[in-house]
């Protein structure tokens, strides 16, 4: 079965949707879709010095988004909007990242791979990395969901039960640092965060809970891999894109029939 190119191709897929998707419901509940992309940007670099130290791709974008994680999440509140350090911080690593990989003589590399994404190209090694990444991620946010909830809903909440949202708000960080260097490979540095806040964004109007989101936001991105795949196949189109695209359809889809239901219901 893993012998075939686009069965390891959805396979990867669908596992990087598992591990976006509750990400992807607290990055929407907190508003941190900017924070999302600046550590995607970031990865670019760890890609030129995993290249340039002869490591693995995965542990070089692993380890930059860490650090870039951890950067925005000591600095913030010190003199700087938010947006503003995020703005810095993502397109210097981004900046930095492009030009370290042109100094890589004797390297051949597909820059595009990495922007974009190279799902076609996934080993079985890969498959076992990004299934990997995505079980961390699930059992982490699963292991510490209702003190996320508590903290992103209200923090003087959080306090009161003696949960520090800092310390919660570092979790999701860690978290979103292994979804991002797992999720390169599948869709590239530049479309990690559309995978993280598309299809929870689409799962909104359809959820009664925050449970319910963070499923309904699983499938939706796990039909979009799939579709995307099977569109890419029969188009000839860029898979990544492709991904995101149907993605893309699927939330203006559910928006419209929302905003029907709602001018129906107010008549």
């Amino acid at each position: 079965m893993f012998d075939d190119f686009m069965m390891r191709a959805t396979i990867a897929g669908i596992g990087v949707a598992l591990a976006a998707a509750p990400l992807g419901c607290f990055v929407v509940w907190r508003r941190m879709a900017y924070f999302g992309d600046a550590t995607a940007h970031a990865a670019i670099l760890g890609v030129a010095l995993s290249l340039a130290l002869s490591i693995s791709v995965f542990a070089g974008a692993l380890a930059v988004a860490l650090v870039m994680a951890i950067t925005v999440n000591i600095l913030t509140g010190r003199g700087y909007a938010m947006d503003t350090l995020l703005g810095v911080l993502a397109h210097s690593a981004l900046a930095f990242g492009l030009v370290a990989v042109s100094f890589l003589s004797g390297i051949r590399i597909d820059l595009m791979a990495y922007l974009f994404g190279d799902i076609l190209a996934v080993s079985k090694t890969d498959l076992w990395v990004i299934w990997s990444g995505a079980a961390v991620v699930v059992a982490l946010i699963c292991w510490r969901w209702s003190a996320l909830l508590t903290s992103t809903l209200n923090e003087d909440l959080a306090y009161a039960c003696g949960i520090d949202p800092k310390r919660e708000q570092l979790v999701l960080t860690l978290a979103l640092a292994v979804t991002v260097a797992v999720a390169i490979k599948v869709v590239g540095v530049l479309l990690i965060a559309a995978l993280l806040i598309i299809p929870a964004a689409a799962a909104r109007p359809l959820s009664r809970t925050p449970e319910g989101m963070a499923i309904v936001a699983a499938g939706i991105g796990s039909v979009s891999a799939v579709t995307g795949l099977r569109a890419a196949y029969i188009l000839d189109t860029p898979a990544g894109p492709s991904i995101v695209c149907v993605a893309a359809l699927i939330f203006a889809t559910l928006s419209v029939m929302n905003g029907l239901r709602t001018a129906v219901q107010s008549r």
